[in-house]
């Protein structure tokens, strides 16, 4: 399991881009035609999850099942950076947003939703569930906001620890199988039958006792779809392929029930990508493959995987003073704003985030892998 799957590589620099890319259109006055595809940040969020489903198992095993090693592996990955960009995140909350200098974002545009702003009522408890990574466990009943309060972008590193904690809780029982690609399988199942649970309580529950997006069974499908491709990983039989062609079905069938049409991009764009993955030059199918497995283990991408993380969690402070900055300036001048705002939104975060990538993340990987180091053991 320990081989390096370049395609998957790229594909996860090719999503912190397009999220990068997505928050940066929303603000914009470029003609709609040019902005709509950059309106499925989300989607690109359930592909990252469906990344850790297949990732953490991998590291799991590598592990050898060690739980406390694993999460001690994914600390080390996982909370540097995040500790550094929430510091900066607290500190840049109170200032003013930038929409009352950008009359052209309407109030139902997806703008007015990707910065948080204002200091929160219960800020202690807010700070300290993002911390240990609750903050995506409550229902709207007890912190409507926390969730997404300070840095919006790291409510799914609540919903990646969650995992996490349940892949720990079962490692046991995962090794003890003795046939791990039958025991992922059941793994995967299981998430399935946890998303089936989350979209019955959806539709009966009141909606002061929804969960967010963060909650892990509102997002349980997308990681069973991850582990169902590592275990169709260890076993290329026929079988196999077939238990994991149900389970994409299954998956398809709940994503559309959660959200409609739109939900089928992750599943679909996973499939393709594992596609690309597995051929190889002269297979069954290769040619038409060829082109997107050239395109996804292309250097850039491949760079922009290595600091995905790092992309993706500090893209939102640096916009949001970045956008007061040139809004400010602009007084509403919309045309003169995105002159400046489109290159500048990208180019910022994206200087930020290999700052981060080389001096906080890199160091702590290398700390971390000295530190559970073990001839057998990596940090995925």
């Amino acid at each position: 399991m320990a081989r390096r799957l370049e395609c998957l590589d790229g594909l996860r620099g090719l999503l912190a881009l397009y999220v990068l890319v997505s928050h940066m259109a929303a603000f914009t006055v470029l003609p709609r035609w040019s902005t709509l595809p950059f309106a499925h940040g989300e989607a690109a969020v359930d592909l990252f999850f469906v990344l850790s489903g297949m990732v953490i198992v991998r590291s799991l095993d590598s592990f050898a099942y060690d739980r406390r090693r694993f999460l001690l592996a994914r600390a080390f990955r996982i909370m540097p950076v995040f500790l550094v960009v929430f510091v900066a995140a607290i500190a840049v909350q109170p200032l003013p947003t930038a929409l009352p200098w950008m009359p052209w974002v309407a109030p139902a545009d997806p703008g007015r939703t990707v910065w948080s702003t204002g200091w929160p009522t219960q800020w202690p408890a807010e700070i300290g569930l993002h911390l240990v990574m609750l903050h995506g466990v409550l229902p709207h009943a007890v912190l409507p906001n926390v969730w997404i309060s300070f840095l919006g972008s790291a409510w799914s590193l609540s919903t990646e620890w969650q995992f996490y904690a349940i892949v720990a809780v079962l490692a046991p029982i995962l090794q003890g199988t003795g046939d791990p690609a039958r025991a992922l399988i059941g793994l995967s199942r299981l998430f399935l039958a946890v998303s089936t649970l989350a979209l019955a309580w959806a539709w009966a529950a009141p909606e002061v006792w929804q969960f967010s997006k963060a909650f892990l069974p509102n997002k349980a499908q997308y990681f069973a779809l991850g582990v169902a491709s590592a275990g169709w990983g260890l076993d290329a039989s026929p079988r196999a392929a077939a238990r994991f062609g149900l389970a994409l079905g299954v998956v398809i069938v709940l994503s559309v029930a959660q959200g409609g049409p739109g939900k089928l991009a992750a599943p679909l764009i996973w499939t393709a990508c594992l596609a690309a993955q597995r051929a190889t030059p002269g297979g069954a199918g290769w040619r038409a493959l060829a082109p997107l497995a050239a395109v996804l283990r292309a250097k850039p991408l491949l760079t922009a995987g290595a600091a995905s993380y790092c992309i993706y969690l500090a893209n939102e402070p640096v916009q949001k003073v970045l956008g007061l900055l040139i809004a400010r300036s602009a007084q509403g001048d919309g045309a003169w704003f995105t002159l400046l705002w489109v290159p500048g939104a990208i180019l910022a975060p994206l200087a930020v985030a290999w700052v981060l990538h080389t001096r906080i993340e890199q160091p702590a990987l290398r700390a971390g892998s000295q530190h559970l180091a073990r001839p057998t053991l990596a940090i995925a």
